[in-house]
C-alpha cells in the first residue's frame, strides 16, 4: 500500500490533504480522483453560475502526480442575453 495526498479546490477554496490514504496502487489513487470531482459537485451544485473543482494527487514524497478538473458554467445563450 502507497499513501496518497488529495487536495481539493471548490472555487476559490483549497484545502490541502494532510492524512492521506492508504491504497493499493497509482491507478486506484487516480480513480479515486475523479470520483471525488462527482461527490464534490454534487455537495456544490448549484452555487451560481460558474464553479470550478479541481483534485490533485500527491504521493508519499508530496510530489504532484495527477489532477482531475470540472468546471460548471451556466448563463443565457447569446440569443438571450439582456442588451446592457
Amino acid at each position: 500500500m502507497t499513501r496518497f495526498y488529495f487536495d481539493t479546490n471548490v472555487g476559490d477554496r483549497t484545502e490541502r490533504d494532510t492524512e492521506g490514504v492508504d491504497l493499493p496502487s497509482e491507478a486506484r489513487a487516480l480513480a479515486e480522483a475523479k470520483a471525488a470531482l462527482t461527490d464534490m459537485a454534487r455537495d456544490h451544485l448549484p452555487n451560481g453560475d460558474h464553479i470550478g473543482f479541481r483534485v490533485t494527487v500527491r504521493d508519499a514524497a508530496g510530489e504532484e502526480i495527477y489532477y482531475a478538473s470540472l468546471v460548471m458554467d451556466a448563463g443565457p445563450t447569446p440569443s438571450k442575453r439582456r442588451p446592457s
